[in-house]
């Protein structure tokens, strides 16, 4: 059921992805090329798929859904193609193929990064019958608040300036709230904005996903130590080689993955005040612990 409904999502969020690509003019054409690569270049769909299943859980629509789901893969594409450049992270390799610098150039990775973060916007505000002004301008607001300085973005200046320094688990923690769990979250949040949802459900959700999104940065951390490059999709032991501070070097292996255990019953605990069937969430919750990529 988990693995059907992942690629089910997967599928469905590409084909979002490629038609709005395809549809924009050619007077670019090496900017489009290289949206299309680091848009289209593979990948979980993680985000995407909290978005449908958590929003078609609480009655939404999938095409209520379609423009939210896309928007948040366009924020967490452009921030690997800048992640990947010389001057933050400088890898040349991204999901087993060539990051967007690589295959095309830096100059053009930067202006598609930056593209596709507008297009996200853009997405969101398209004239949509079953979404009203007022969703749209609070899924905007959730959007632009999780990708900027209360985020991503400051989330990823936090790892840039502790990088060959120590920090202790509550700075990492914070750095990691912002860095990935803040468009996991937000993920949740634009399907409770599409789904009109309670009070009591959204406390419930956003509780769920402020879990998993931290137990996937940890699981994160821990694989770049056990898996291998070609598991990855990128140099297996990248961190360790920057020097950066993670959860196994903080806590040990062993402590990494407890923290990603209790993290995970965490979320479960949250799900199980729901009055709706979140099995395929639950079980979505003990994957990002169990997978390899």
């Amino acid at each position: 059921m988990l693995a059907q409904s992942i690629e089910q999502y997967q599928q469905r969020v590409n084909q979002v992805l490629a038609t709005k690509l395809a549809q924009l003019d050619d007077a670019a054409p090496i900017l489009k090329a290289a949206m299309t690569h680091g848009a289209l270049l593979g990948g979980k769909r993680i985000r995407p798929f909290m978005v449908y299943s958590i929003g078609e859980m609480l009655g939404a629509d999938l095409k209520q859904l379609d423009n939210a789901a896309a928007a948040i893969e366009c924020i967490h594409a452009y921030s690997l193609i800048h992640d990947d450049l010389p001057a933050m992270d400088d890898d040349a390799l991204r999901r087993g193929q060539p990051t967007v610098h690589i295959a095309f150039d830096e100059a053009s990775a930067i202006l598609a990064g930056d593209a596709l973060q507008t297009l996200a916007f853009e997405l969101i505000c398209e004239p949509n019958e079953s979404i009203s002004a007022s969703q749209q301008l609070a899924m905007v607001t959730a959007l632009a608040k999780a990708s900027g300085y209360s985020g991503m973005c400051g989330g990823q200046a936090i790892d840039l300036g502790a990088t060959n320094k120590r920090i202790d688990l509550e700075q990492l923690t914070l750095l990691h709230n912002k860095k990935t769990g803040a468009l996991i979250s937000c993920a949740a949040e634009l399907a409770l904005i599409a789904a009109s949802a309670s009070s009591l459900d959204q406390q419930i959700i956003r509780d769920f996903a402020a879990n998993i999104g931290l137990a996937f940065q940890v699981q994160d951390d821990i694989l770049d130590i056990i898996a291998s490059t070609e598991e990855l999709g990128k140099p297996q032991g990248s961190d360790q080689e920057s020097n950066k501070s993670t959860f196994p070097k903080l806590l040990g292996l062993k402590g990494a993955n407890e923290c990603a255990e209790q993290l995970i019953n965490d979320a479960l605990s949250a799900l199980a005040k729901l009055t709706y069937n979140s099995q395929l969430i639950a079980d979505f919750a003990r994957y990002i612990i169990a997978r390899r990529i």
